[in-house]
């Protein structure tokens, strides 16, 4: 049985009552293991839904994800069920029919970044920030493996988003915080638990959203999330909010049934998941909508980006499936870019530290093109115009290891490499040998 902190206990029995036995309860069951589907890649229906997220599914056991080539294929993202709760407020706060900026900031691993993206409008763009570098380099494998192109991944601290005065209509921020609803999931976080990171991690959520507000459009809406339960991380944030700004809390329609909890504080509004009623881990979220004027950035390029001449989008026409964006050069790399947002990506680039811009498409190697990993895994990827390889599930993990494959003896060429039909990555044939061309920092190590 989990031994909770004397002080973390204490108030969570005055706080919950005659529930604190259930809540007790459910930290003797394992806790559950849910996939969100990527809908652009391959459409399924499993047995058993989440119920507050479309393509969000539980399954029965955990396999080992690291083992199965469909994940690192980018046809599903491993995601905890309660934080799916994110589609609801999105769907009911936001126009989607309409094209719109959005800002996930606190987004490593990836979770919340590919779910918004899944959501948004095609002709929207996400920018998607970790400030810590190693966590934004995870963070942008699993936006290239999700295979949308319109998507920026930056490694900025929130204070640098202050210069976008009015930019977003949406900003998502998952806050860091003391993880108490991950107790069940992940036993260390009670080990790293205190009533001092408790105060620490409420004060280090107001600097955050102090600094990201401004770069928030008037009637904007700023979703604020956590894994944790404590109203200092939570309700006081958010009446903190409400007393420093002119906001209007948003209510969720939610079906009864899910079990989440609604949680008012003055005329601040959440929601909080609790493991003994919802299907799910720890989770709160509350959705606010910006109803102070905001001047909006003055956008100014310096055409700093180079447009793929004629003769190089002539050959690359049909790698991919068609689609409204432009190719240009960072060097001699050739990146596919929403065209709608080229100016304003031009922009970000010099605002922020830019990690990812869209989707890289090939090396020019003189009138040589090399094919990118982030085409292999994208979601118009035209796999008519590309040798294609089945691999079996063994030939697949040696790929996924970048061992070498024994394939296409005596072919020459770039070839695609799928399993079960969705695309891995490339490889180069060279008659008696194969080039596996899966990137160093991807490679699986387990065995």
């Amino acid at each position: 049985m989990i031994e909770f902190p004397p002080a973390f206990a204490l108030r969570m029995e005055k706080s919950l009552q005659h529930e604190w036995s259930s809540f007790i309860d459910a930290f003797s069951k394992e806790a559950t293991t849910s996939i969100r589907i990527n809908v652009k890649k391959k459409k399924i229906t499993l047995p058993n839904p989440v119920l507050w997220a479309d393509s969000g599914y539980y399954l029965d056991k955990r396999p080992s994800f690291t083992l199965d080539p469909t994940f690192h294929a980018g046809t599903y993202y491993v995601q905890e069920a309660s934080s799916m709760l994110l589609e609801q407020a999105i769907k009911q706060a936001v126009n989607l029919n309409e094209p719109i900026r959005a800002l996930d900031l606190c987004a490593a691993p990836g979770g919340k970044s590919t779910h918004i993206v899944s959501l948004l409008n095609d002709d929207s763009l996400l920018i998607s920030n970790e400030v810590i570098r190693t966590r934004a380099s995870v963070l942008s494998e699993n936006i290239q493996k999700w295979g949308y192109g319109n998507v920026i991944v930056t490694n900025s601290d929130p204070s640098d988003f202050e210069k976008l005065t009015g930019y977003f209509d949406l900003i998502v921020v998952d806050a860091p915080c003391s993880g108490e609803g991950l107790f069940r999931k992940d036993p260390n976080t009670i080990q790293q638990w205190s009533e001092e990171n408790v105060l620490l991690c409420s004060q280090r959520q107001q600097r955050i959203l102090a600094d990201i507000w401004p770069s928030l459009k008037e009637n904007g809406i700023l979703i604020y999330s956590t894994c944790t339960y404590n109203e200092a991380e939570n309700e006081n944030n958010l009446k903190w909010l409400a007393n420093n700004n002119q906001v209007e809390f948003i209510p969720l329609k939610l079906n009864s049934d899910w079990g989440i909890e609604e949680v008012k504080k003055g005329k601040a509004i959440g929601y909080r998941c609790l493991p003994h009623k919802v299907k799910g881990e720890g989770f709160f979220i509350s959705v606010i909508r910006k109803k102070e004027a905001a001047q909006s950035v003055s956008i100014k390029s310096k055409n700093s980006f180079q447009l793929a001449s004629k003769k190089i989008k002539d050959c690359l026409i049909d790698w991919q499936l068609p689609h409204d964006y432009d190719l240009v050069m960072l060097d001699d790399l050739i990146v596919s870019l929403p065209g709608q947002y080229i100016t304003e990506i031009d922009f970000l680039s010099r605002s922020l530290k830019t990690v990812l811009k869209g989707t890289a498409i090939a090396i020019q190697k003189h009138d040589k093109f090399i094919p990118e990993h982030s085409l292999a895994l994208s979601i118009y990827l035209n796999t008519s115009n590309f040798k294609t390889i089945e691999l079996t599930l063994e030939e697949a993990i040696l790929y996924l290891k970048k061992e070498t494959l024994m394939i296409g003896e005596g072919e020459r060429g770039f070839s695609l490499v799928t399993y079960q039909h969705m695309p891995l990555g490339w490889v180069n044939l060279l008659g008696n040998r194969v080039n596996n061309l899966y990137p160093s920092g991807w490679r699986i190590l387990m065995r």
